[in-house]
C-alpha cells in the first residue's frame, strides 16, 4: 500500500491550545513529533521553531481559568511528522 496523499510541511509556529492563534487543526490529522535539543518531548503545548523555544504545561500550577500555566524551554527545536 502506498500513500497518495502528501502531508503538508511542519509549520513553524504551532499550538495545541483551540484559543491560541497559532492553533491549525488540519496538523492534527498527523502525528507530530517535538525535539528540544536532541531529547523528544511528548507533552509540548506550543513550540516556535524560529525563535527556539516549546511551551510546557506546569505539573501543578494552573491560573484562575483553571489551565495549566505554561512553561517556556528555549533550545533548538525540531519538528517532524511520527
Amino acid at each position: 500500500m502506498t500513500d497518495t496523499t502528501t502531508r503538508p510541511e511542519v509549520p513553524d509556529r504551532l499550538s495545541s491550545n483551540s484559543r491560541s492563534p497559532f492553533y491549525n487543526e488540519d496538523f492534527f490529522e498527523y502525528e507530530i513529533g517535538i525535539l528540544l535539543n536532541g531529547k523528544e518531548r511528548t507533552n509540548v503545548e506550543e513550540y516556535c521553531i524560529s525563535e527556539g523555544w516549546i511551551k510546557i504545561p506546569s505539573p501543578k500550577a494552573l491560573d484562575r481559568r483553571g489551565q495549566p500555566l505554561l512553561m517556556t524551554q528555549k533550545g533548538k527545536v525540531e519538528a517532524f511528522y511520527s
